[in-house]
């Protein structure tokens, strides 16, 4: 089904989401028609921040918003679907738009399996109606189911189209850029060429495919990388979990601008923490590269200040490779809590892979190396 046909059907005029490659024909028209104006479609920081973001539009409003996701992001909907929208609460309608990955059958990577598994059974628990759309749904069924959810809305209960892979049609495909020089994928190399043996806790996407190649091209071990594949925004509290508990270790965190929004209190409590053997670095690109492009607000605020405000006791902020290797190596001589932000440009090669190595593979390894065996 063509894209611009199907959110016809769905209707409404205000939409929030956090992007999902799944969801591309989605995210490209909203993109298309919208852009991010804050009246129409916002690109929020994580999944709860939808709905808190919808609730508002709905109670200053009283119109159905639409909030879009990937499938993996269920389990922050969960706490403000069931303890706020829930119709034995507020009864806040809102229609859902789910990207289906890790489709029972259909191949996919590891994270996404039992998330995948278990979609369905979620908004089922969350009491939210839904209907599946896939390659051989028609607009007429569509609309039928559309208006039979009309009920639902109106007694303030939630509603979920989950989109399958390769259901929905682009109409108008958008190519994001930005002019930055620096790739991720060279920043991630000057990384691991710094930090020699210390441990890297790298963040989710593209970041840690690349890490992953360059390890393989380099002819190194993967023992000193923890690949988070999935749990996006989670990567720093990781490694300060390891910190912690190695001071002995330098501990290097690779974030990406989307993953460091999505789970920004995280920041807080890592510059409360007193480590002084972690550097923590964010490659902004200003995008929501893995899953599209799609922008972040990353550009418009200042995450060195935020560093500075929350308790890291180095900060830096890199935009030319000559300045490059000569913070990082400051970095790795601190002895302190440490903050880098580098900007980069958007893009990766096309013919990036995906590592071969089974995560229970590489936390077994990492683990083990961290022991001395």
């Amino acid at each position: 089904m063509r894209v611009d046909n199907f959110m016809e059907i769905i209707g409404g005029d205000f939409f929030v989401g956090v992007p999902d490659s799944q969801l591309k024909a989605v995210c490209d028209y909203l993109m298309d028609k919208y852009g991010v104006d804050y009246k129409h479609h916002i690109i929020a920081a994580n999944e709860g921040n939808c709905v808190g973001l919808a609730a508002g539009f709905y109670l200053a409003t009283g119109n159905i918003p639409i909030v879009y996701l990937q499938n993996s992001g269920q389990g922050n909907i969960i706490n403000p679907v069931v303890s706020l929208a829930n119709e034995n609460v507020y009864a806040i309608p809102m229609i859902f738009i789910i990207g289906w990955r890790g489709e029972p059958g259909v191949h996919d990577e590891p994270q996404h399996f039992y998330q995948g598994k278990i979609t369905l059974k979620l908004l089922e628990d969350m009491n939210v109606e839904y209907f599946v759309v896939d390659k051989n749904t028609n607009e007429e069924s569509l609309k039928k189911i559309r208006e039979e959810f009309n009920s639902n809305l109106l007694r303030g209960k939630q509603v979920a189209f989950v989109i399958k892979k390769g259901a929905l049609e682009n109409s108008k495909s958008i190519n994001y850029i930005n002019n930055k020089a620096m790739s991720r994928e060279e920043i991630i190399e000057h990384i691991v060429d710094v930090a020699k043996d210390d441990l890297i806790i790298c963040t989710t996407g593209k970041a840690s495919r690349e890490l992953y190649e360059i390890r393989e091209r380099k002819g190194l071990s993967h023992k000193n990388d923890f690949l988070t594949v999935g749990s996006m925004g989670h990567s720093s509290s990781i490694a300060l979990g390891v910190a912690l508990n190695k001071p002995d270790k330098k501990i290097w965190c690779i974030d990406g601008d989307g993953a460091i929004l999505m789970h920004m209190g995280a920041m807080a409590i890592i510059g409360s923490s007193g480590v002084k053997n972690l550097i923590h670095v964010v490659i902004n690109n200003g995008a929501h590269e893995s899953v599209g492009g799609m922008p972040t607000v990353a550009n418009k605020i200042n995450l060195v200040q935020i560093s500075k405000s929350v308790g890291y006791e180095w900060n830096k902020r890199i935009q030319t490779n000559e300045e490059l290797d000569s913070v990082l190596v400051e970095a790795k001589n601190k002895r302190n809590l440490c903050f880098i932000e580098i900007v980069s440009a958007i893009g990766a090669r096309e013919n990036l892979g995906r590592p071969t190595m089974r995560p229970i593979e590489n936390k077994k390894m990492f683990m083990e190396n961290i022991k001395g065996n």
